[in-house]
């Protein structure tokens, strides 16, 4: 969805695909006709965006042979959708059984990492719609915490002036600028903004900024205004939802102690990878836990647990309530649908009544569709 802010700017609303199992072009298609194009219905839109997601084997098979990255833009115009994100966090095996750690390899010290991301770019750059001029790309954080060496500092650096060099050549060559934020996340080299600003610093912010990430920021304990006050260009807002527990009532997040996604759990005083470890006595019971479990936007948990909506509204405020976006690209990424305790029966109406949830936010700050 497109909407106008009251200085004349378009804000772009999407939902992310990588809430989606498909990592190949027959599944993608089938995404897009099936739960994408019924999302868009269900909200009486003319045009639905999307913040896709392209693994690394769809994305070299679209590489490979042009005619089906056409194919692919005629599709998304048959069927109302347009993309102008993606989002390239997720290398490959984004729904395997277990992914834990594995979602941080290639990490940017990796030149398949590098080579995905321009890939990712190319492609980016000819599906964009004809009277838009800019995209945007989600990437990780440079790397999990673990492992780094001075040496994979001087390779992530050397890969990041190669990815600039890389995106000034492709708006060269036609006409479009392609944008690459990185998403601070608990655990990660870089966990928050003020690592952020220290980290890249030195890097082209014509090209390289920040993808903020509002379950992320509120399990970092991060101001909302933390993001807009880094000196780096926030290129995209991911919208979701952090789990909260009050003291004393931990247990009731056990139900979300799943094995497929690293749920980073943070209190007052003390950090742990994931839930479980938490759960097991990681972290002290007198403290309230927040956990980077993506949670829907519109939907409330059985109380005592709570979300970081609050939260999420703040953050909004920050970047689209003041006299100009800080931001254009707003992705809704809730990926959890189907690992939740009580999954959807229908997961297009689940999306579009956090999308609509989402609508109602942009309006209250004086937003309006186009």
């Amino acid at each position: 969805m497109r909407l106008r802010h009251p200085d004349g700017s378009t804000v772009h609303l999407s939902y992310c695909t990588n809430v989606h199992a498909a990592e190949d072009l027959p599944g993608i298609h089938g995404q897009l006709s099936g739960v994408a194009a019924r999302v868009r219905r269900l909200l009486g839109v003319e045009r639905l965006g999307l913040g896709l997601w392209l693994s690394q084997p769809a994305a070299a098979d679209l590489l490979t042979r042009p005619g089906e990255v056409a194919r692919l833009r005629e599709r998304l115009a048959e069927l109302g959708l347009e993309v102008v994100t993606l989002n390239g966090f997720p290398y490959r095996g984004f729904h395997d059984e277990i992914v834990k750690y594995r979602v941080y390899q290639p990490d940017w010290a990796d030149a398949e990492r590098l080579h995905y991301t321009l890939g990712l770019a190319e492609i980016l750059a000819a599906l964009l719609p004809d009277d838009v001029t800019e995209g945007t790309i989600s990437t990780l954080p440079l790397a999990w915490r673990t492992a780094w060496t001075q040496d994979k500092a001087t390779a992530v650096m050397a890969n990041l002036d190669a990815l600039a060099q890389g995106l000034r050549a492709l708006t060269s060559r036609t006409g479009k600028v392609i944008r690459v934020g990185f998403e601070p996340e608990p655990g990660c080299i870089i966990e928050i903004t003020p690592q952020a600003t220290a980290l890249l610093s030195e890097v082209d912010h014509d090209y390289l900024g920040l993808c903020l990430d509002a379950c992320h920021m509120a399990v970092g304990f991060e101001e909302p205004g933390a993001g807009a006050r880094t000196g780096l260009p926030i290129v995209k807002l991911q919208a979701s939802c952090a789990l909260e527990a009050p003291p004393g009532a931990q247990r009731a997040l056990a139900a979300f102690d799943e094995a497929r996604f690293l749920h980073q759990t943070r209190s007052a005083t003390g950090y742990t990878d994931d839930l479980g470890e938490a759960l097991a006595g990681g972290l002290p019971a007198d403290e309230s836990w927040w956990v980077h479990f993506h949670v829907p936007l519109h939907d409330e948990p059985p109380p005592p647990l709570a979300t970081s909506a609050p939260y999420l509204r703040d953050l909004l405020n920050t970047l689209l309530g003041g006299p100009a976006p800080l931001t254009r690209h707003v992705e809704v990424e809730t990926y959890t649908w189907n690992v939740l305790p009580h999954a959807p029966a229908d997961l297009a109406e689940g999306i579009a009544a956090e999308l609509n949830w989402m609508r109602g936010q942009l309006a209250a700050l004086g937003l309006k569709e186009t």
